[in-house]
C-alpha cells in the first residue's frame, strides 16, 4: 500500500511544473487529481500499518502558520473562506505526505526526479509554443502559466537536475539529468522574465561549487553542458528578449522593478497600520486599494505578502520554516549541503518578485530538503534511521528472567550455606 501511495506521490510531483497546461476553469485539474488520490493512499498506508513518522520542528511551524491564517480570518471577520487558505491547507497535508512517503534518500531522489521530468514536459511546451507562435507572441510560457511563475519553476530544476546527475549510478539516466540544463536555460530566457534570469544565475552555482568533487571527464562534461546552455540561448533567445534582459539595471537604478516598488511601498505602508495581525489571506490588495486604486495587485513578494496578510504572527512560523530547513542542511554531508543551499537560495530568490508563498513548488522544495535532511542513511553498520517511525500499538512487556537454578536452594527461599 505505501508503495502504491508513494508512486501516486510520484506521478503528483511530475504534474507540479505543467500544471497550467491542462486546466479547467480555474482549476488545475491533473495535480489536483493525483494529490487527492496520493492523500488517499497515503491515511490509508498509515492506517494499514500503524506507523507514523515523528515529525520535524519544520512542520510544527508550518502547522501553526496555517493556524495564523485561519485566525487571521476570524479576527477580519470574512463571509466566505479564500480559496487562498483552503490552497494553504492542502500543502500542509502535501508537505505531510512527503514526509511519511519518502523516508529514505532513494525515495526523496525519485521525487526529484519526478520534478525534474515534469519541468522537462513545460520546457519542451515552450518550445513549442515559440516555435509555433513566435511572431504573435512577445513571451512564451507553457499553458496559460505567468512567464515569471514559469521561469522560476524551471529555474528550480536546475540544481535538481546537476546534483542528479552527479549522484545516479545509471549512465543514461545521469545524462538525462545533465541536458535538463541547455533545454531548460533555453526555456527561461523565452519566458523573457529577468527574475527567472537572476534566478538561473543562482541556481547554476551549484556547478562551480561541485565540480572540485568531479573526475576529469564529469569537469569536461560540465563545461561542454554549460558552453551548449549559453551558445543555445544566445542563439534562438528573439533579439526584444535580449533587450529586456539588458534593461534590469536600468530598471533597478530607477527603483521601478517592473512597476514593482510602488506596490511594496504601498504594502509597507499598509503593515504599519495592522502589525500584529494583518488584514488576513488574500488581503493585500485590499490592503493597499486606498493608495493605489485601481493599480492595486497582489504584492509581488511572498515575504512581504504574507507579512501584510498575516501580521508578525503568522509572518513569524513562516520564517521559522526556512529557518528550520536551512539548520537542518546545515547538518548534512558537504556536498548535499552545497546542493541543498543552493536550492534554497534559488528558492528565496524566485520568492522576492513574485507572490510564491501558496505555490505547490515552493513548498515542495522546502518539503524535500527537510526530508533530505532527516532521511534514512547506510551506515557502517546497517542503516542509521533518522525521523524513525513510531507506532500505536503498545510494546508487548518482556517476562522476568528467571534466577538459575542452585541445588541447595530451599523453595521460596535462599541457598543454604
Amino acid at each position: 500500500m505505501t508503495s502504491l501511495a508513494y508512486g501516486a506521490l510520484w506521478v503528483f510531483v511530475f504534474s507540479v511544473p505543467w500544471e497550467r497546461i491542462i486546466v479547467l476553469p480555474g482549476i488545475s485539474i491533473v495535480s489536483r487529481a493525483t494529490g487527492t488520490v496520493a492523500l488517499g493512499l497515503a491515511l490509508l498506508a498509515v492506517v494499514t500499518s500503524a506507523r507514523v513518522r515523528r515529525l520535524h520542528g519544520f512542520h510544527a511551524a508550518a502547522l501553526l502558520f496555517v493556524i495564523a491564517c485561519g485566525a487571521g480570518l476570524v479576527g477580519v471577520r470574512m463571509k466566505q473562506i479564500p480559496d487562498k487558505f483552503l490552497t494553504y491547507v492542502q500543502l500542509l497535508l502535501m508537505v505531510w505526505i512527503i514526509w511519511e512517503l519518502a523516508p529514505s534518500r532513494q525515495r526523496l531522489s525519485g521525487l526529484l526526479t519526478a520534478y525534474v521530468f515534469g519541468a522537462y514536459v513545460a520546457a519542451f511546451n515552450t518550445l513549442l509554443l515559440y516555435r509555433g507562435a513566435s511572431g504573435r507572441v512577445n513571451r512564451f510560457a507553457a499553458g496559460e502559466a505567468d512567464p515569471n511563475d514559469h521561469a522560476m519553476t524551471l529555474a528550480l530544476g536546475l540544481p535538481m537536475a546537476w546534483h542528479l546527475g552527479n549522484t545516479c549510478r545509471r549512465p543514461l539516466l545521469r545524462w538525462v539529468y545533465r541536458a535538463y540544463l541547455p533545454v531548460a536555460i533555453m526555456a527561461i530566457g523565452l519566458t523573457g522574465s529577468r527574475g527567472g534570469m537572476l534566478a538561473s544565475m543562482v541556481a547554476l552555482l551549484i556547478v562551480p561549487l561541485t565540480v572540485a568533487k568531479l573526475s576529469p571527464a564529469r569537469l569536461a562534461t560540465a563545461i561542454m553542458i554549460l558552453g551548449l546552455s549559453g551558445a543555445v540561448a544566445v542563439t534562438y533567445v528573439p533579439d526584444r528578449l535580449v533587450k529586456r534582459f539588458a534593461s534590469t539595471g536600468s530598471d533597478v537604478q530607477d527603483l521601478r522593478f517592473g512597476g514593482r516598488f510602488k506596490l511594496w511601498m504601498a504594502g509597507a505602508r499598509a503593515f504599519s497600520e495592522k502589525p500584529l495581525m494583518g488584514y488576513g489571506t488574500s488581503g493585500f490588495i485590499r490592503a493597499i486599494d486606498t493608495r493605489l486604486g485601481v493599480y492595486a495587485q497582489v504584492a509581488h513578494n511572498s515575504f512581504l505578502s504574507v507579512l501584510v496578510e498575516q501580521g508578525i504572527v503568522g509572518f513569524l512560523p513562516f520564517a521559522m520554516m526556512f529557518i528550520a530547513v536551512y539548520l537542518a542542511v546545515m547538518k548534512l554531508p558537504t556536498m548535499d549541503r552545497r546542493f541543498g543551499l543552493v536550492l534554497l537560495a534559488t528558492l528565496v530568490i524566485a520568492m522576492l518578485p513574485l507572490s510564491w508563498e501558496n505555490r505547490k513548488a515552493g513548498w515542495f522544495v522546502l518539503a524535500a530538503l527537510i526530508g533530505l535532511a532527516r532521511a534514512e542513511r547506510p551506515g557502517p553498520g546497517g542503516v542509521v534511521r533518522r525521523g524513525q517511525a513510531r507506532r500505536f500499538a503498545p510494546r508487548e512487556r518482556l517476562p522476568l528472567a528467571t534466577p538459575p537454578f542452585h541445588p541447595l536452594a530451599t523453595p521460596g527461599g535462599n541457598a543454604t550455606p
